[in-house]
């Protein structure tokens, strides 16, 4: 059949292993040793005694084994057998058939990729993406932790300095990444508490406990905030009502608590946050070298 322009070409081409003729009609074609099977007897040229055979007339095929008409002996010669392509009427593709090489650079877009995407049903729109999506890999993570109200001339520094137990001690963590954001609310006792873990609550006051340790980058001290506070005993130490603050000390779980003074600041002591019921609620967002 003619075609305008050039002519398509298709398939694999192959000379078909030797064959050596015998006292037998039929042959087993192999490629490279392994089984060849054509479609059709149509696909194959042969040579037989140095005679171009016709197919359907002089041979056919049976699977992989090419058939003679007649029997041949051992005196004749299969001269080749070269299979004139591969038929290409391919319903379904073989596994592993599509490789790497053969897609071209670009050839896959966004268009053409699923709604959901690796790695957990990650959808691409702004109007479904969800962080939790996330979660499998540990990407991003949330919960809760416990903040420790202590002093740095505590015994423990990581350990409260009061006894009883605190009305409200709550705190919360978003992380992405190596990125944490933190929120904790603390309340001190309803009832009468005294002082443990050898504070005397003239130390500076700190926070333990935090989800994750601040990254171990010198000099890197994140800054807490203080959005709220109530029943605080002369909260600046002096009663001159500045407000206060705090900062995350790098390779630590600990925040170190002071406020601004005269240019500069001065450490904020354990004791302000000793009435029975107070409270402050805090925020900080730090690195984090955990995994």
């Amino acid at each position: 059949m003619p075609y305008i322009g050039k002519n398509p070409v298709g398939g694999g081409f192959h000379k078909l292993d030797a064959l050596t003729a015998s006292a037998t009609d039929t042959y087993a074609l192999t490629l490279g040793s392994a089984a060849y099977y054509p479609e059709s007897a149509n696909q194959l040229l042969v040579s037989l005694n140095g005679v171009i055979q016709a197919p359907q007339d002089s041979f056919t095929v049976s699977g992989s084994n090419l058939v003679f008409d007649t029997a041949l002996t051992a005196s004749d010669s299969i001269d080749f057998v070269v299979a004139l392509g591969d038929v290409l009427a391919v319903q379904t593709v073989t596994d592993g058939a599509i490789t790497t090489a053969k897609l071209g650079n670009g050839a896959v877009t966004s268009a053409k990729l699923a709604s959901t995407i690796a790695p957990t049903n990650l959808e691409t729109t702004s109007s479904t993406f969800k962080m939790t999506d996330l979660t499998s890999n540990n990407f991003y993570r949330t919960g809760t932790w416990t903040p420790i109200l202590s002093d740095q001339s505590a015994t423990d520094t990581n350990a409260t300095i009061h006894t009883g137990t605190p009305a409200v001690q709550l705190g919360w963590y978003q992380r992405i990444g190596n990125v944490v954001n933190i929120q904790w609310h603390y309340q001190t006792p309803a009832s009468s508490f005294s002082y443990t873990n050898g504070s005397s609550g003239t130390g500076q006051l700190s926070w333990a406990g935090l989800p994750f340790t601040i990254a171990n980058l010198t000099g890197y001290y994140p800054v807490a905030n203080c959005g709220y506070f109530a029943g605080l005993i002369g909260y600046d130490g002096g009663g001159n009502g500045y407000p206060f603050q705090g900062i995350g000390v790098y390779n630590t779980k600990q925040v170190h608590c002071n406020y601004p003074y005269s240019n500069a600041v001065s450490d904020l002591i354990s004791n302000l946050h000793s009435n029975t019921n107070s409270q402050s609620i805090w925020s900080m967002t730090y690195l984090t070298d955990d995994a």
